[in-house]
């Protein structure tokens, strides 16, 4: 499919039924899956042959919809999590294990920020922050002996600071490690992070791929592009022989295009078990089969509803990167030339008490915790999604107490806007 556009791949990539098989693809609705001898199945255990024995590791219609998601974001390889929550500790611990290190934007999102700096400090594993504004200087200098990747957000949620990909992918790869890029809210119709030097790329595909809360779930797509074995030294879970598959070396045995899914699948996957399930596979590849048509009518609906609030006299700040004034501009340029999302986040003039007042009026917009979805939805981060955050950590993430996270769906931009309006008044 890599000569066909985006548009073409969101329809037709990752599965192409021969003749007399289901147009749509099928849901294997089913646990386990049977073989003709033991010396059949030993080989799929010892990693020798393909296929699939247990839904805990692998399924058919998930790796149909990672190999779509893979094909979209340009990697070699991918693989479906049961949350984005799971994608991104994978990502993060299919290469940094106990005594490991790694560096992060601060300006993520909550959920993740507590993974990495609290539940994996738990596993051993530190993490030094760094603005997502850092220079090259104060980027290089949050690097350790130890350090095994870098990870930030294309797009924060919901601070909606823009990362300068190409500026990470370069301090990454000077130390001599990956770069991990969260690209959930610009979804690869509207950056793909491997063509800026991203080495792995994670989603929430609960979010825009999804787009219509029907399904959680999370992707991990691998460039292929990363030479682990120039730096063995960092990575021996991949460079080095595992010998809970007897002896297998995963960069010698899939090469770089196929080490680090084989990998993630083979040891995570079989441990942790955060499969997604068929069923919700299925529905999230009715999602990426409309995410072309849909991005565009969100970034539209954004832009208006960003203009109207920057204009409004009770609105403090407006943050999106499709405004002129903002400070993300040029580099959503750059990334996002076809615009970011439709995610717009802004902070009323009396701070928190405004804020939730605000949202207690809105009828079109619903206060969840969702975001992303074909639906308006909006919340306040300080008391929902980033509560674990201390004040100074909020601050650290641009996120001030009274900020609102509006998340713009597919309604007719005039009925959003006249829904803040009165909202507003």
């Amino acid at each position: 499919m890599n000569e066909y556009k985006i548009n073409t791949k969101c329809v037709q990539a990752g599965y192409r039924p021969g003749n007399g098989e289901p147009r749509q693809i099928p849901i294997i609705q089913s646990t386990t899956f049977k073989y003709d001898t033991s010396e059949d199945m030993g080989k799929l255990f010892d990693l020798q042959a393909s296929g699939y024995f247990y839904t805990r590791l692998q399924n058919p219609t998930n790796d149909y919809v990672a190999a779509k998601i893979a094909a979209l974001e340009g990697g070699s390889a991918a693989m479906l999590t049961s949350s984005g929550q799971a994608a991104n500790f994978f990502a993060i611990f299919n290469i940094c294990e106990c005594g490991g290190h790694i560096v992060s934007s601060s300006s993520i999102y909550g959920g993740t920020f507590n993974l990495i700096a609290v539940t994996l400090k738990k596993m051993g594993i530190s993490v030094t922050f760094v603005s997502p504004d850092a220079s090259d200087e104060e980027l290089d200098a949050a690097f350790q002996d130890n350090t095994k990747a870098v990870f930030g957000e294309t797009i924060a949620n919901p601070a909606l600071t823009v990362l300068d990909i190409e500026k990470y992918a370069k301090a990454a790869h000077r130390h001599g490690v990956p770069l991990i890029i969260d690209n959930t809210f610009p979804t690869p119709v509207n950056c793909r992070p491997i063509e800026w030097g991203a080495d792995i790329v994670t989603h929430s595909t609960t979010k825009y791929m999804d787009g219509h809360g029907a399904a959680v779930g999370g992707a991990v797509v691998d460039s292929g592009k990363f030479d682990w074995m120039a730096h063995k030294e960092k990575f021996p879970g991949l460079c080095t022989p595992d010998e809970s598959y007897h002896g297998i070396t995963y960069v010698e045995q899939f090469g770089n295009a196929g080490a680090f899914i084989t990998k993630c699948t083979a040891q995570l996957m079989r441990d942790f078990g955060c499969i997604q399930s068929p069923q919700n596979a299925f529905l999230l590849n009715l999602g990426l089969e409309s995410l072309h048509v849909r991005m565009p009518r969100h970034v539209e609906n954004g832009q208006a509803v960003a203009e109207f609030l920057s204009s409004h006299p009770k609105v403090e700040k407006v943050n999106y990167s499709g405004l002129k004034g903002d400070k993300y501009y040029a580099l959503a340029q750059k990334y996002l030339p076809n615009g970011g999302c439709g995610v717009v986040s802004f902070v009323l003039k009396g701070g928190r008490p405004a804020a939730e007042e605000f949202m207690k009026k809105l009828k079109l917009a619903a206060i969840e915790t969702h975001v992303a979805d074909a639906r308006t939805c909006c919340l306040n981060p300080a008391t929902s999604t980033h509560r674990q955050l201390t004040d100074a950590q909020l601050e650290a993430a641009g996120i001030p107490a009274g900020l609102v996270r509006l998340s713009c769906g597919l309604e007719d931009k005039e009925d959003l806007i006249n829904d803040l309006k009165q909202a507003l008044a």
